[in-house]
């Protein structure tokens, strides 16, 4: 038999246990609340290139044979442009067989204009061949990013840019019969109607081509 003595440090045992066993349970979970934040980055500028990639893609799966006509950049206010990179990209694809041209944005942020984040598809439209001066592209000519192009093209104008800093700059990739490959082309202004000045860059080469004032 047990004797009271026994029993009363068997049940004082159990007591103990018990308490420990619930404690833990009741206890929320640590895991987590100790380890840190990954902070979130605030949306920043990319290259055409990068841009151009990301749309390509899509563009690929709406016609294979799709080949880049244009490529072009926009100035955010919420996201701040810088040598040679911005905040969304538009890019004109043509697919022969489908007699198509379709255009496509890649922004790093939403925003006004109806700019979304990500690749976004416009509406397709009629193409029957070259129109203008622009003619359509081969995807390995593009060879120099638009940061590259900047670069050239700042070498090129230093007095410019320094009589004036804050000017925006926004960039034109195209074929045309100017030049042999095709050019960027660094414009320094709001719009290519309203810029005084800009600078053309051979995109297979990097090699400088042309200012315009």
């Amino acid at each position: 038999m047990w004797s009271s003595t026994g029993f009363q440090s068997s049940a004082h045992f159990l007591f103990i246990l018990l308490s420990l066993i619930f404690t833990s349970c009741s206890e929320p979970s640590q895991t987590g609340k100790d380890q840190p934040k990954v902070p979130i980055l605030p949306p920043a500028p990319v290259t055409g290139r990068f841009a151009f990639q990301r749309m390509y893609i899509q563009a690929r799966t709406w016609a294979p044979d799709v080949q880049p006509l244009r490529l072009s950049s926009f100035n955010l206010k919420q996201v701040a442009s810088a040598a040679g990179k911005c905040g969304a990209w538009q890019a004109i694809f043509v697919s022969p067989q489908k007699s198509k041209a379709r255009t496509y944005t890649f922004s790093v942020t939403e925003s006004a204009g109806d700019v979304h984040e990500g690749v976004f598809a416009g509406r397709e439209e009629s193409w029957s061949g070259p129109r203008g001066q622009e003619r359509p592209f081969f995807l390995q000519a593009l060879k120099v990013d638009s940061d590259e192009a900047f670069g050239t093209a700042a070498q090129q104008s230093s007095d410019y840019i320094k009589k004036n800093p804050d000017m925006a700059v926004f960039f034109l990739l195209e074929l045309t019969p100017r030049f042999p490959n095709p050019a960027w082309r660094v414009i320094w202004g709001e719009t290519i109607a309203t810029s005084n000045y800009s600078v053309f860059v051979d995109a297979s080469t990097g090699q400088y081509l042309q200012t315009l004032r």
